[in-house]
């Protein structure tokens, strides 16, 4: 891992046109370049994105996927076009507006000083997320512990957090990550086998700003229960090797 810490913030988008310009707005506030990946949005997304990134020209920079290919693969699209440009860190943030754009420096912050970890957000909801999607989330909660034989992952399925450039390239190199919303739990799952130390913070998650949301409850929930499925069957020859980091930290 290099000394030089030179981090920029991907950003995935599919017609979230309504919400944007004001996520990119508070994102560009920090000082950090910003990479949007266009995810085979609509015209009126399109021509959105290429407003913004012709108004920050110097600072935003636009990768556009032809067909919606889903939000795993436009984050690593990102990633990809980050490796290319030089970036050591990438903060992955949703388009809707979610997630607080003022926390990025505390998130940033964590990752300098940990940069070989993967700095993920530990949601803290207001009145306005869903109950069943609230609720819904501990089946993926138990089955991250168990597939990591740990609680260092408090939840995986918060899309604000901070990868080493390195560490995702090399992962990538070998394995094939979900493409679409079984993403988050993926990687970081993938990751961890992988060594990475998990640094969990807090953030507040507001449910979305713009009232879009991409989750297709049949098609994500058969991808979703896949992944556990294929996490768990490679976690069984890893077991003494994740008991021994267990007995390492303790």
């Amino acid at each position: 891992m290099p000394d030089v810490f030179n981090p920029c913030i991907v950003v995935p988008v599919y017609n979230h046109e309504h919400a944007i310009a004001t996520v990119v707005d508070g994102l560009l506030a920090h000082g950090v370049p910003v990479i949007l990946v266009d995810d085979g949005s609509n015209s009126c997304c399109a021509a959105v994105l290429d407003q913004l990134a012709l108004a920050h020209a110097q600072r935003v920079t636009l990768v556009r996927l032809a067909v919606n290919q889903g939000k795993g693969a436009a984050v690593l699209a990102g990633f990809a076009r980050a490796a290319q440009l030089g970036y050591t860190h990438v903060l992955q943030i949703d388009a809707d507006g979610q997630h607080r754009t003022g926390d990025v420096p505390m998130f940033l912050a964590r990752a300098k000083v940990h940069p070989r970890a993967i700095i993920v957000g530990h949601p803290v909801y207001d009145e306005s997320v869903p109950k069943a999607r609230l609720y819904g989330r501990y089946a993926t909660h138990i089955w991250v512990w168990i597939n990591t034989l740990s609680f260092d992952i408090i939840d995986s399925m918060c899309g604000f957090r901070v990868y080493p450039v390195a560490a995702v390239s090399a992962l990538v190199a070998r394995q094939h990550i979900g493409a679409r919303m079984n993403f988050d739990t993926d990687i970081l799952v993938r990751l961890f086998w992988d060594g990475a130390r998990v640094v969990n913070v807090p953030t507040r998650v507001s449910y979305p700003a713009d009232g879009v949301s991409h989750f297709r409850v049949w098609r994500d929930n058969v991808q979703i229960s896949w992944m556990h499925t294929r996490l768990f069957f490679g976690m069984l020859p890893r077991i003494p090797r994740l008991l021994a980091r267990k007995w390492k930290s303790a």
